[in-house]
């Protein structure tokens, strides 16, 4: 693809996955309850998850996904039952000191989250699916075009996420007291529940 066209595209995808979301909020929720640790596999997860909505986008089986809806709704289910589980574990996990927390949730666990969240994610697949062939000639798209986009989309979600993690980390040295951690386990219980709401209701 040209400079241009990738730029572009950057353009647009970047302003959809800037503007927070179930996922964002599932993330920076868990980064204040629990701090860094798994942070990386759920982020690899979102990932994955647009480079799958892309890949469905780039090989024309926009028709096909259609068809697979029902498949999406249980994916989507399945996302929102998990942040429900996390949040359940938040809000009944002992106030320690946020370094000295366990990490419970298995990185293939928070992986999967992270990839079925953005499987069932509206905004994906609005964008993938509907906007993306106003971006893209996908008709004229090769493989190394296929290949360059991929690149940008990866990147684009792991430095997007990354970012909101962070800001999180930074954010959650506020919390020192043990009232403080309690409150803030409590409230990422809570954004996270919102999450899980939010993606089962659309």
């Amino acid at each position: 693809m040209s400079a241009t066209g990738l730029l572009l595209f950057a353009t647009a995808y970047l302003a959809v996955v800037i503007l927070p979301g179930p996922a964002v909020t599932a993330l920076v929720a868990r980064v204040l309850a629990r701090g860094l640790g798994g942070a990386p596999a759920f982020i690899a997860g979102c990932a994955a998850g647009s480079l799958l909505w892309f890949a469905v986008a780039a090989a024309g089986l926009a028709a096909l996904a259609a068809s697979f809806a029902p498949l999406f709704q249980a994916v989507r289910y399945a996302g929102a039952a998990y942040l429900l589980y996390l949040a359940w574990k938040l809000w009944r996990s002992a106030t320690q000191p946020i370094k000295a927390a366990p990490q419970p949730d298995g990185a293939g666990r928070l992986f999967l989250a992270g990839l079925s969240i953005n499987l069932g994610n509206p905004k994906a697949v609005v964008f993938f699916l509907a906007l993306l062939p106003s971006v893209v000639d996908m008709a004229g798209l090769t493989l190394t075009g296929a290949l360059e986009l991929a690149l940008v989309i990866a990147a684009i979600v792991v430095a997007v996420f990354a970012g909101y993690a962070q800001a999180a980390s930074r954010a959650q040295r506020f919390f020192t007291s043990p009232r403080a951690l309690r409150l803030a386990k409590r409230g990422s219980a809570v954004a996270m529940a919102g999450a899980a709401t939010s993606i089962a209701a659309r």
